[in-house]
C-alpha cells in the first residue's frame, strides 16, 4: 500500500514537473499552488507518517490550497488507521487522554469511504474513564488527530454517519439485514460472523441521529438492544426514527449477558438472540400481517 508521504511526492512530481529532494523524511518542491519558479514548499512526514505542507513562497499557500491544486482529499495527508504501516504496528503510539493505551480504533468513513472521525478505545475503563474517546483528523497535530468531535465554537466540527456507511448501504441494496448494537465493540463482534452487517452511532446510547433515517429506506433492521433502561430507552429510539422508513424492525436481545458481544463471548449465535419486540414485522409483498 502507498504511503501517503509518497503518494503525495508523486502527485507533486506529477503536477510540477519537478521531481521533489531531499531526505527521508523531510524534501522540497515546487509548490502546485501558486506560480512557484524556485522550490518554495516543504513536505515532511512525522513518525506516525502524517505528512506535513508548508509553503514558503510569497502567497504562503495554505495546505488546503495546496492539496486542492494536487487533486488529493485533506485525509491524503494521514495513513488509514485501519491499514497502519509495518513501523507503526511495531512503535505505534497508543497514548489516550485519559492515560490509558489505545487497544482499538474504530473509523467512521462517508458514502464514498473517506474517513471523517473515529472512536478510540482504552485498555481500562472505571474510576472516572469511560473506556473510550471521540477523535478526528487533524494534520496540525503531531499524531494526525485531534481528541474531540467538536471546534473551538462548541459546534460539532464533522458530520455524523452511522459506523461502516459503506456496508450498510450496500446491505440496503442487497436487501440484507442489518443489525443495529449500542456500540462499536458489539457491531463488531457481529460483522465477524459470515454474512453479517452490523452498525451504530458514535458516542454511545441516546446519540442516534434523526438524519441517520434516510440511510435506511426499506431496509429490514434488528437492533440489538443492551439489556438495561439505557439500551431499551436507546432501541426505542431508533424504532421510533426508523418506523417511517424501514421494511422491517426487530428488537432483540442478548440471551448471554448484557449485549452482542457478551452474547457472542458466551457461545452464543446469532440465531440465539431473544426477540423482545417486532414494531414492524416482516410480511411478504402482497400479504397482511
Amino acid at each position: 500500500m502507498t504511503s501517503p508521504y509518497t503518494r503525495i511526492l508523486q502527485a507533486l512530481y506529477a503536477r510540477t514537473g519537478h521531481p521533489p529532494r531531499g531526505t527521508a523524511t523531510q524534501k522540497s518542491a515546487r509548490c502546485p499552488a501558486h506560480d512557484d519558479r524556485h522550490p518554495s514548499l516543504s513536505v515532511g512526514v512525522t513518525g506516525e507518517g502524517v505528512v506535513m505542507i508548508t509553503c514558503h513562497g510569497g502567497p504562503k499557500c495554505s495546505t488546503e490550497d495546496v492539496m486542492q491544486a494536487l487533486g488529493l482529499p485533506m485525509s491524503a495527508l494521514w495513513p488509514d488507521p485501519e491499514h497502519p504501516r509495518p513501523s507503526q504496528r511495531r512503535h505505534s503510539d497508543r497514548w489516550m487522554p485519559c492515560g490509558h493505551d489505545r487497544v482499538a480504533d474504530y473509523v467512521y468513513r462517508d458514502e464514498q469511504g473517506t474517513l471523517l472521525y473515529g472512536v478510540a478505545r482504552c485498555s481500562r475503563k472505571g474510576n472516572g474513564c469511560q473506556g473510550f474517546r471521540q477523535w478526528r483528523p487533524d494534520p496540525a497535530k503531531h499524531s494526525g488527530r485531534r481528541w474531540s468531535l467538536y471546534g473551538e465554537d462548541g459546534a460539532m466540527a464533522v458530520r455524523l454517519v452511522p459506523y461502516r456507511l459503506p456496508d450498510l448501504i450496500a446491505a440496503v441494496r442487497d436487501a440484507r439485514v442489518i443489525m443495529i448494537t449500542e456500540g462499536e465493540k458489539d457491531a463488531e463482534a457481529l460483522r465477524a460472523r459470515p454474512g453479517i452487517t452490523a452498525t451504530c452511532n458514535a458516542m454511545g446510547a441516546g446519540k442516534w441521529q434523526s438524519d441517520f433515517a434516510r440511510y435506511f429506506h426499506g431496509a429490514d433492521v434488528s437492533i440489538v438492544a443492551d439489556r438495561d433502561q439505557a439500551g431499551r430507552d436507546h432501541a426505542q429510539a431508533i424504532v421510533h426514527n426508523l418506523m417511517p422508513v424501514a421494511r422491517s424492525i426487530y428488537v432483540l436481545q442478548a440471551r448471554h449477558g448484557k449485549d452482542a458481544h457478551d452474547h457472542l463471548s458466551a457461545g452464543g449465535t446469532i440465531g440465539d438472540f431473544i426477540e423482545v419486540w417486532a414494531p414492524k414485522p416482516y410480511t411478504l409483498q402482497g400479504i397482511g400481517g
